[in-house]
């Protein structure tokens, strides 16, 4: 049996997630006629306390529909390192919305005093600063939940400073769940909120941006300038709601599959591991340990996968189609592959 660890993006749809895909009610969803898409973006949107949300393919389209709602041609976007926006859209925020970035604090989380620092006016020598995104979890950052006084902090300085701000919550619920704090608490103060349930939720594909119904308004026209637009897209949108309802609060599984490998693969000399905020584990290999790309390949020959994200650091991700008995035997694999 092969045990996915690449990324929360691989999981199966269950039976009873297929039966509510089957039984799903459909009309046309670019005519918004759509009965189950209007469901699950009134759901969201009630979830996150805001206006509106918007149906859409993916992640990626919904972190860039909200860069251009929030953006012009040629601004300047401050971000954490290694944001999603930037690293892993294939330079969409520049292809399509002429954005350029700048990039604050270090490991994806900074403070209002970055955004300060970094802010630059309207005038003709800059490309005037217009947004600041935040990722919570963040991704590139081991799944790191942003602490709530960096989130008070940054969007205090975007208000003083008349910018607007974009929360990249593709995991936002990992980071409800580890909190302890609702979705509405989390995306408090954004202007817009893009979500994820095809990553630890387990539906097949779908995201969603969210926020005023102005902005959600404007968001619809780019989503079609984007190709986003779905016809009887309520197939795809039970998926989501029944994600919603039933695998929320069982991301506290995954949270602590991956505290048990973080542990597991810790104590393997040459490993050296920090503990996970929620499902993301970060190895990084010590002098005297093989490449990340080496391990990685003895890795999948006895069924684990893993991705490389660097020379000599391994990225796993827990997730719900890996069971404690799975991260035991990925961690024993990994000792022996050493």
């Amino acid at each position: 049996m092969t045990i996915d660890l690449r990324s929360d993006t691989v999981t199966r749809p269950t039976p009873a997630m297929r039966e509510a895909m089957a039984r799903a009610e459909v009309g046309d969803d670019v005519y918004g006629e759509d009965p189950t898409v209007n469901r699950l973006q009134e759901r969201v949107a009630e979830i996150l306390g805001v206006e509106a949300a918007l149906y859409v393919p993916s992640g990626s389209m919904a972190n860039q529909i909200a860069l251009k709602v929030n953006t012009q041609h040629g601004d300047d976007v401050i971000i954490g390192e290694g944001s999603h926006v930037w690293l892993y859209e294939s330079g969409a925020g520049s292809a399509l919305a002429g954005l350029q970035f700048s990039f604050a604090g270090k490991g994806g989380l900074f403070t209002g005093a970055d955004v300060r620092a970094l802010f630059k006016p309207d005038n003709h020598h800059h490309a005037p600063t217009r947004l600041v995104c935040v990722e919570n979890t963040h991704n590139r950052g081991s799944g790191r939940v942003w602490p709530e006084a960096d989130v008070r902090g940054v969007l205090e300085a975007a208000r003083a400073l008349g910018l607007r701000a974009h929360l990249d919550g593709a995991r936002l619920w990992n980071a409800a769940v580890a909190t302890g704090k609702s979705e509405k608490e989390l995306a408090a103060g954004f202007d817009t909120v893009s979500v994820c349930l095809s990553k630890g939720l387990g539906a097949p594909v779908g995201s969603l941006v969210c926020g005023s119904k102005a902005d959600v308004w404007r968001a619809h026209r780019v989503r079609k300038i984007y190709g986003g637009g779905m016809r009887q897209a309520g197939i795809l949108a039970a998926a989501g709601l029944y994600a919603l309802e039933h695998n929320r609060a069982r991301l506290a599984e995954d949270h602590a599959n991956a505290r048990r490998l973080a542990e597991k693969l810790g104590a393997v000399k040459g490993f050296r591991v920090e503990a996970p905020d929620t499902n993301i584990v970060m190895l990084d290999l010590e002098a005297g340990a093989p490449d990340a790309e080496t391990l990685v390949g003895r890795a999948r020959g006895e069924g684990v996968l893993v991705n490389a994200v660097g020379p000599r650091r391994i990225r796993l991700v827990t997730h719900l189609d890996v069971d404690a008995k799975g991260i035991d035997r990925a961690a024993e694999v990994f000792a022996r592959a050493t």
